[in-house]
């Protein structure tokens, strides 16, 4: 029976007077792949960073498979990140490093495997997303689409338990999309991970995802299979999801109380 990877307790965060997320009570099944969604802004990124430990939360609790990340001391935060594989949005790739450079470089951070098992797992990765042949390229020499399958090849070299996706479909054509989200949804199951990606696309969740969470106003405004959302009785989860210029969520930000569509 599938364990709960992430329960994130009653979780507060603040910058400043600004309050970004107020009493977010969320579960994530193990094995899942779930979608955190909303208007920018509205502290999707924050979850992800609080969840891999980067930021403290001002209440509540992070538990991931069953540890309080936040109850850790400095050794055993970066030990237990380890377990945590991350896409950031550009890649963010080693300019001045090859490919295979790019994929062993945390691998020879946190093991002490030899150079000859290291080839191999590095090529490994490599065969697994595609790209088996580019390991001598340089990062200026791929396409944006290539470059986001490099990256997701480094994320997952040390073989992680959760994957933190950080919008990896912007930016892409519509064939690198289908290609990445189809990746995602393969290494996942075929790994036995737990996938959570912080995304705008819609319509790549409909197929992707198996749970979506939607935040707004700083709390989770709806949750359920994405298909299901659009039909939501929350006017906010709705227009969202059907990208509704008129509703509830606003088109420009002011401040913290006060927002408007026209400035």
């Amino acid at each position: 029976m599938p364990q709960n990877a992430v329960e994130l307790n009653n979780l507060s965060f603040s910058r400043g007077s600004r309050t970004i997320l107020n009493g977010i009570n969320a579960t994530i099944t193990e094995g899942s792949v779930v979608a955190i969604m909303g208007p920018s802004g509205a502290g999707k990124t924050t979850i992800l960073r609080l969840i891999s430990g980067q930021l403290r939360p001002d209440g509540g609790s992070i538990r991931i498979f069953g540890r309080d990340i936040h109850q850790m001391n400095r050794s055993e935060l970066f030990a237990f990140r380890r377990q945590i594989g991350v896409l950031l949005q550009n890649g963010a790739l080693f300019t001045d490093l090859t490919v295979f450079e790019n994929i062993a470089t945390p691998v020879r951070e946190h093991t002490g495997l030899p150079e000859a098992l290291i080839r191999r797992l590095v090529m490994s990765k490599l065969n697994a997303v595609g790209l088996g042949g580019t390991e001598n390229l340089m990062p200026h020499e791929l396409s944006g689409g290539m470059a986001r399958r490099i990256a997701f090849a480094r994320a997952v070299a040390l073989d992680p338990s959760l994957m933190l996706y950080d919008e990896p479909l912007t930016g892409l054509d519509p064939i690198a999309v289908s290609t990445v989200s189809r990746l995602i949804r393969e290494t996942n199951d075929a790994l036995g991970l737990t996938s959570i990606i912080v995304t705008h696309n819609v319509v790549q969740m409909q197929k992707l995802a198996d749970y979506c969470i939607i935040i707004a106003d700083r709390e989770i405004a709806g949750a359920g299979h994405p298909k299901d959302l659009a039909d939501s009785d929350n006017p906010k989860v709705r227009q969202f999801m059907n990208g509704e210029v008129d509703g509830p969520i606003p088109f420009r930000y002011q401040s913290e109380h006060q927002w408007s569509l026209t400035g």
